[in-house]
């Protein structure tokens, strides 16, 4: 069976075909600008990108540029929709309402847009992806695959908050956990890295990108993760402060005579260590290279960073009273040797140790600790789009 999977944005959609049989991608692309002036962006399996300029009012014509681009007697890969067996789609916030991915019907619908409280802005697009895709492919089944329902076996003592109770009672408040794709699918690639049943082993996953987050896996079931309600609690990331004290809001609310607004603008776009670094930059290949020439901000942030990665580890194995794999994965866990390295320095008392040669590897699927260490570490790329399309198989 082909899979469509379709990650979308307000302004934006991302979207693979992968033949479920083979696993294989056979192409993929993005649509940008939607709404203002456009563009998509075309990649067949072996084959060059290709960028074309292209009115998208809605995401309706994206979805529509598509369905066009796949089927296209020269560069497409299939010849007809019919050869499209199902649509995964990415919803970012589930709620309580789902523990598990989804088939699509008009009542989940309902239930997804409810939650758009939670996460205002990406479930509206997701759902205007599910629609758009629901009109121009109306006998083709869709399933909805949540980033917070692989964190729904939290135990309540993980995700309530130090808040009155009634809060969560009346509007659900409470930690969610995201990544959550990709924690299922790093952590159960782990296991069988190891050679376990994903049932026996206690893994601690980094997802470590732009959007970054930890998470504990104890005998297959996520326990813990840093994002809470949001995607703003946790980690200190590119543009998001991560975990703060509360009080600081009110700080700097009245030193800056800032708003609701403005001070979550500052929180989610202007922190992290975009602005640890001074506003040098978010991306960590920038800070590397700052900080090896001296940069002073450039360095604190990679070590503040680095540090809080360290701490949240060090709080999973706590909590789960032991680790057997700690994995790296996103962007800068599957490329930055030196966040690696800076991590796992404080990571001896653990019985981690760190094989320099190996850590030294881009990209790959490989243990980075040394054969003596007591805990595995290893880096493990995510594939959150091929997590999607197994899930929506498994459901079809």
């Amino acid at each position: 069976m082909n899979v469509l999977v379709i990650n979308c944005g307000s302004s934006s959609l991302k979207f693979q075909l992968i033949n479920s049989d083979s696993e294989q991608v056979l192409a993929k692309g993005l649509c940008e600008r939607i709404g203002i002036d456009g563009s998509l962006t075309y990649q067949p399996a072996g084959e060059e990108k290709v960028k074309t300029d292209k009115e998208m009012p809605t995401h309706t014509e994206a979805i529509q540029f598509v369905i066009d681009a796949l089927t296209d007697a020269q560069t497409g890969v299939v010849k007809s929709l019919e050869e499209i067996g199902a649509v995964g789609h990415r919803v970012v916030h589930g709620g309580e309402k789902f523990a598990s991915s989804v088939v699509i019907t008009d009542e989940v619908y309902q239930a997804i847009e409810e939650c758009n409280d939670l996460a205002p802005l990406h479930n509206p697009a997701n759902l205007i992806g599910i629609a758009a895709c629901q009109k121009l492919m109306p006998g083709t089944p869709m399933v909805a695959v949540f980033d917070t329902a692989f964190h729904q076996t939290m135990p309540q003592k993980a995700y309530m908050y130090g808040l009155p109770y009634e809060y969560y009672e009346k509007y659900k408040v409470r930690r969610y956990g995201f990544h959550g794709t990709s924690h299922s699918f790093v952590s159960k690639r782990a296991a069988e890295l190891v050679g376990k049943p994903y049932d026996q082993v206690k893994t601690i996953v980094c997802h470590l990108g732009n959007g970054a987050s930890v998470c504990a896996v104890e005998n297959g079931k996520s326990v813990d993760t840093s994002m809470g309600l949001t995607p703003l609690e946790g980690l200190v990331m590119g543009t998001r402060s991560g975990d703060i004290d509360p009080a600081i809001l009110e700080f700097i609310a009245k030193k800056e005579n800032l708003d609701i607004a403005g001070l979550m603008n500052m929180l989610n776009k202007k922190s992290g260590v975009f602005g640890l670094s001074n506003n040098l930059s978010s991306d960590f290949r920038d800070l590397s290279a700052g900080a090896a020439e001296g940069n002073v901000p450039a360095k604190i942030a990679l070590e503040v960073f680095s540090y809080r990665v360290a701490k949240y580890i060090g709080s999973y194995a706590a909590a789960m009273n032991g680790v057997d794999v700690i994995a790296f994965t996103a962007g800068i866990g599957e490329n930055d040797g030196g966040v690696r390295e800076m991590v796992m320095q404080y990571l001896g008392y653990l019985g981690v140790e760190m094989d320099e040669k190996a850590n030294a590897t881009r990209g790959e699927e490989i243990t980075i600790s040394t054969p003596d260490s007591k805990v595995t570490v290893m880096v493990i790329p995510t594939n959150e789009e091929l997590a999607i399309a197994r899930e929506t198989v498994a459901l079809i």
